[in-house]
């Protein structure tokens, strides 16, 4: 390294050390070359001779006849001492790969030669046995893999398992078979508790089996799992607490519901349905507008401002919404249904009859569409056509109670009654809990004379609900069909 170390003095080194001469001559010469592909200028090499008494000069003159021998093996020596020189820097000027992490000890001196690589495999075999530890480390700790948290990812099964499950619970519920729908939803609660649809799901199975502080002890849950992110659980929570009554629980829960998203178009809906339930038009008002705000055109929230500006009876500006929800969505049904109830009213039968047709081709299986078109019909006096068009109703929804109470009416008002009861008897078994079923056969054995028969129907169907509005008018008629039984035996 000292061989070629120069002076800040001198901006040249030398090959041969001179001695203490001063009439020493020196020969200057520079060297050029290249290293890495980057022309790099050195500092000029000098080289010195001496002549002394004692030992012969390294490089010594010779006469002007021997020039031309002399300068060739000067030219050889000095071509062989700089592919020396060039080989020890290039040796020297080695390009290193960084090293991650040092030492402390590599900080304060730095490697050459092989000990240099030594030290970099060393630090290279510690970062990675650090690095093994950490993923063990991180293996061991659930948190770093939060499928681990409640069961382990092998044991989960996959996703598509969930939609499949959802859909036999589905598939269930609607064969009333709720106690198998119950486990099935409860497992995938288990496996899948952050997602909110089985929360949903159970919540609403068990709605309909009239357990209600089960229910809300599921959508209750479902929110600490979900961390109340999830709108849907709060928007079927306030549905629950407004059929309860809970007014005031119900309008926070559907103030939940819209900060949890506030383009959630049911829990504006909804919350607006409650507040016109409770003559609050206003403020029903204020919040469909909020929901076209956030949300966008929604046939759902055209067609209740519709409704409204029929009951202001605006009926240019009803059918100005009715139109805007139908362009939203043309399949929708209940637009096109409510938009022929309308124009029915107004008794516009040409127009009416065209959008019952349109609300049916929308959803052919859609019973309310059926059933309100046949009883159009029938109260028209069509009454075969509003038969037929009940018979296909219920063709289609072959489970509805609905399609066949209507019917057996039309057959006891227009045929005999026992084909009436045949009809009643099929629809109560569909569904035992559909209240208006039991209070329109009790009426139709009241009026044939049955009073007997008609008290035990009208017995089972308050025991269903005791607080609705039909079981009111049902006790009404139980009295006065007790009354005329008391001064009919007295």
């Amino acid at each position: 390294m000292s061989l070629f170390a120069s002076s800040p003095s001198n901006s040249k080194f030398t090959i041969f050390s001179p001695p203490q001469n001063p009439n020493s001559s020196k020969f200057y010469f520079t060297i050029p070359f290249k290293i890495s592909h980057e022309t790099i200028s050195h500092p000029s090499l000098a080289c010195s001779h001496e002549s002394s008494s004692s030992s012969p000069p390294l490089l010594q003159e010779k006469p002007q006849n021997s020039a031309t021998e002399s300068e060739m093996e000067e030219k050889d020596k000095l071509a062989e001492e700089i592919m020396i020189t060039k080989k020890s820097l290039e040796e020297l000027l080695v390009v290193r790969r960084p090293v991650m992490e040092f030492s402390e000890e590599d900080d304060e001196t730095e490697p050459d030669g092989d000990g240099g690589s030594t030290n970099e495999k060393k630090q290279l075999d510690s970062s990675s046995m650090i690095d093994a530890e950490l993923s063990k480390l991180a293996k061991k700790m659930p948190i770093f893999e939060p499928e681990r948290m409640d069961s382990k990812s092998e044991d989960k099964p996959l996703m598509v398992n969930l939609d499949l499950a959802l859909y036999k619970a589905k598939i269930l519920t609607r064969n009333y078979r709720y106690e198998e729908a119950e486990i099935i939803l409860q497992k995938c609660m288990y496996y899948w508790p952050e997602d909110g649809r089985p929360y949903v799901a159970l919540g609403k199975t068990l709605s309909k089996q009239s357990k209600m502080n089960e229910a809300r002890a599921v959508y209750e849950k479902g929110c600490q799992a979900t961390q109340g992110e999830n709108p849907y659980i709060w928007q079927c929570w306030a549905v629950l607490e407004n059929k309860l009554g809970n007014i005031r629980r119900a309008r926070e829960l559907f103030d939940a519901a819209t900060v949890a998203d506030k383009r959630h178009i049911a829990a504006w809906h909804g919350w607006a349905v409650l507040e016109l339930k409770q003559g609050h038009v206003k403020k029903a008002r204020n919040l469909l507008g909020k929901g076209l705000k956030h949300c966008g055109g929604n046939e759902y929230i055209y067609q209740t401002l519709a409704l409204l500006e029929v009951k202001a009876k605006r009926y240019e500006q009803a059918r100005y919404l009715f139109r805007q929800a139908t362009k939203c969505n043309p399949k929708s049904c209940a637009s096109w249904l409510a938009w022929a109830q309308l124009e029915a009213q107004k008794e516009n039968t040409q127009a009416a009859r065209r959008l019952f047709e349109k609300a049916v081709q929308a959803s052919p299986k859609n019973r309310f569409a059926w059933h309100v078109w046949g009883v159009f019909e029938a109260n028209l006096g069509n009454v075969d056509l509003g038969k037929k068009l009940l018979k296909i109703g219920q063709a289609v929804n072959p489970r509805d109670p609905v399609l066949l109470q209507s019917l057996a009416l039309l057959e006891y008002k227009y045929s005999t009654a026992n084909v009436a009861r045949v009809l009643f008897r099929r629809a109560s078994e569909l569904d035992p809990r559909h209240q208006p079923v039991w209070i329109a056969w009790g009426w139709m054995e009241w009026k044939e004379g049955n009073l007997a028969t008609a008290r035990e129907l009208y017995q089972k169907a308050l025991s269903i609900d005791s607080t609705s509005e039909s079981a009111a008018r049902c006790l009404q008629v139980r009295k006065i069909t007790f009354r005329w039984l008391l001064s009919f035996l007295f």
